[in-house]
């Protein structure tokens, strides 16, 4: 039988390094695919690459398209927007009613929904995936979070699952998530804890580099150090080795050759905006799109540097203390920044009726994703042993956690407020976490202050009923 006459199973829509090596991963597991992609260099690596002889790579359409076996599956991975949408309006005059479209880009939640109501309609099967863990996870397995038309996931389920990473017991990490755009809703809360995470380590460098004058050498140190520990995680994981790495014919770090503007492809703003209308806080994440915006003004921030003097340094006695309190207060903050997501995800299953398990969530999140941490194992024994948890931190096992780790958190940002240190996510957790556990918060006077100026109305303790005042007397 020759190639062109040779049916597959699954086809994959842009051989970029995610579409590739997903593709690649597919086929050591046994699978036959075809690859699409215009740039025909990129479907000849992919043949190049595949030892086991089970992929095709082509550059025009409508043959990958006649060489898939029906009902065909296939697989976008393309940049999130108006490319998804001109893919899908080239690939439907060529496709079948049944047939399987899956979006495997970071594509915005509410496009997804729009897309599952026009495909559905005109017979075909659709459904939007998140999947995390970049180019070494789409080869050697992903976390996957799909949703939508559930049927079609179960069709492709024999495969995801058999290309998803593995957790330490086994369980494959890529599970149904919910109808509608529930899969890409995930990812995204999942990218907008990883945007949290980041930025905490950030400010742990900078306390460590600026306030504690730590070198290069003794930082790395640490953070192998903390990353055999509980705080092992993929992100410490890879930054312990981004303190280790030299660039070919230097004698430096190359992180300290890095401009410190940092980039964003918009899944952490989107978080931020969605959490706002659902009306679920999320200050740890929201600082963290902030502080990312700010890296970009640089010209300014040497400019107010040169104005308002930016030598700051903590008053270090005792240096293995302050790490041991910075270690709590990362710890704690990064804690935080989970509930924070977590507590979203809960309110977006209510509003979107997605019937997010949460559980299952954290079990996917365990292995294969960017966020991936031993933390992730204690997130996956609360919601399982109580699926209807309102909210993270209110688990028993958590919240001794958070008991023990909180007074590392005030310890070492006391110290870094002092000394003109910034530490923006810390400072957003810990003072959510402060009024999270206030069971009287001042916004009795918030309320005051809108029906003083605007009759708002209010409400009164122990007694039903909206109130208005009429706060001064009127002049006659």
């Amino acid at each position: 039988m020759s190639d062109t006459e040779k049916k597959y199973a699954f086809g994959m829509i842009g051989l970029g390094t995610m579409g590739r090596n997903l593709l690649l991963n597919m086929g050591d597991h046994g699978f036959a695919g075809a690859g699409f992609d215009k740039d025909a260099s990129k479907g000849a690596l992919l043949e190049q690459e595949d030892k086991n002889k089970n992929l095709k790579g082509f550059s025009e359409v409508e043959p990958f398209i006649a060489s898939l076996s029906t009902p065909r599956a296939i697989m976008m991975l393309v940049p999130a927007g108006k490319i998804v949408d001109d893919v899908i309006a080239e690939l439907l005059p060529l496709l079948d009613k049944g047939d399987i479209l899956i979006d495997g880009g970071n594509s915005h939640f509410t496009d997804t929904n729009r897309r599952v109501e026009e495909l559905e309609s005109k017979g075909f099967h659709f459904f939007g995936m998140g999947v995390s863990g970049g180019e070494v996870g789409a080869r050697r397995g992903p976390s996957m979070m799909p949703g939508g038309d559930k049927k079609a996931y179960e069709v492709m389920k024999p495969i995801l699952e058999a290309i998803a990473a593995k957790a330490d017991d086994g369980v494959p990490c890529v599970t149904y998530c919910g109808p509608g755009a529930a899969g890409h809703f995930v990812k995204m809360v999942h990218n907008g804890i990883e945007y949290g995470q980041m930025q905490l380590l950030a400010e742990v460098y900078e306390i460590m580099k600026k306030g504690l004058k730590m070198d290069n050498d003794h930082i790395q140190q640490v953070f192998a150090k903390w990353n055999e520990g509980r705080l092992q995680s993929y992100l410490l994981d890879i930054t312990k080795d981004i303190f280790l790495y030299k660039a070919p014919g230097t004698d430096h770090l190359l992180i300290d050759d890095i401009k410190d503007e940092a980039r964003a492809k918009g899944t952490g703003k989107w978080t931020s905006q969605v959490a706002m209308d659902l009306q679920a806080p999320i200050p740890t994440i929201d600082t963290a799109v902030s502080m990312r915006d700010l890296s970009k003004y640089k010209k300014l921030r040497e400019q107010a540097g040169a104005i308002y003097s930016d030598q700051p340094s903590l008053d270090v006695t005792d240096l293995e203390q302050d790490l041991v309190e910075l270690e709590q207060a990362y710890y704690f903050s990064m804690i935080i920044s989970y509930a924070q997501g977590m507590h979203l995800l809960t309110n977006a299953s209510a509003e979107y009726k997605y019937d997010l398990k949460l559980g299952e969530i954290a079990m996917i999140w365990r292995a294969g994703c960017i966020i991936r941490s031993q933390f992730l194992y204690d997130i996956y024994n609360a919601y399982t042993k109580n699926a209807q948890l309102a909210h993270l931190l209110l688990d028993d096992s958590v919240a001794k956690l958070v008991t023990e780790a909180v007074k590392g958190a005030r310890g070492i940002l006391s110290k870094t407020i002092t000394a003109g240190i910034a530490a923006p996510a810390f400072t957003a957790s810990l003072s959510y976490f402060d009024a999270f556990r206030s069971a009287r918060m001042p916004s009795n006077l918030t309320q005051a202050q809108r029906d003083y100026f605007g009759a708002h109305t209010y409400e009164l303790i122990g007694k039903e009923g909206t109130f208005h005042t009429q706060w001064v007397p009127k002049n006659d």
